[in-house]
């Protein structure tokens, strides 16, 4: 008796649409149920959604409790070799309306502050295109320091001439 060896069927190819339908169906339903949560329609409520655009729509002016108060005009010495160079340096400080008198009590303590940084810098320090950005950033530290947290938010510089 002769076996017949047959060759292994082969299987048939199973198809990938039901695959495709099923990620698409599922990243719908996840995209949908994103958005109903995210807009209220469930787990929240139509009121609370007005509420929220109502409170967002009341933004407190930002600029109703800020007062400045003037730093007095300085002429600083800069230590230069070959010649004598002059900085002339005006400022105002940016506060808010509860803390004014207090910064300004204190006013002598921030001129002192500054005129003693001030006066150790170098003329090098000066000619940098990013000097003025570094100073400031370093001098209202500084002041920070002298009139305590929270009472400056600010240091603008009115006026910075090296001469």
């Amino acid at each position: 008796m002769a076996e017949e060896i047959s060759a292994p069927e082969s299987l048939p190819k199973t198809s990938k649409l039901p695959l495709v339908i099923g990620l698409v169906l599922a990243l719908a339903g996840g995209v949908g149920g994103f958005y109903a949560t995210w807009s209220g329609v469930i787990l929240g409520s139509p009121e609370g959604v007005t509420q929220e655009k109502s409170a967002q729509n009341e933004i407190p002016n930002p600029f109703a409790n800020i007062a400045y108060v003037e730093i007095e005009p300085m002429i600083i010495s800069v230590s230069a070799l070959p010649e004598r160079k002059l900085l002339r340096f005006r400022a105002q400080l940016e506060v808010p309306e509860d803390y004014r008198a207090d910064v300004t009590k204190v006013l002598p303590r921030v001129v002192d502050v500054l005129n003693s940084y001030l006066s150790a810098l170098e003329v090098a320090d000066l000619e940098n295109q990013a000097a003025l950005t570094r100073l400031r950033a370093q001098m209202l530290r500084r002041v920070q320091v002298v009139t305590g947290q929270g009472r400056v938010n600010d240091l603008l510089i009115m006026e910075f001439i090296l001469t």
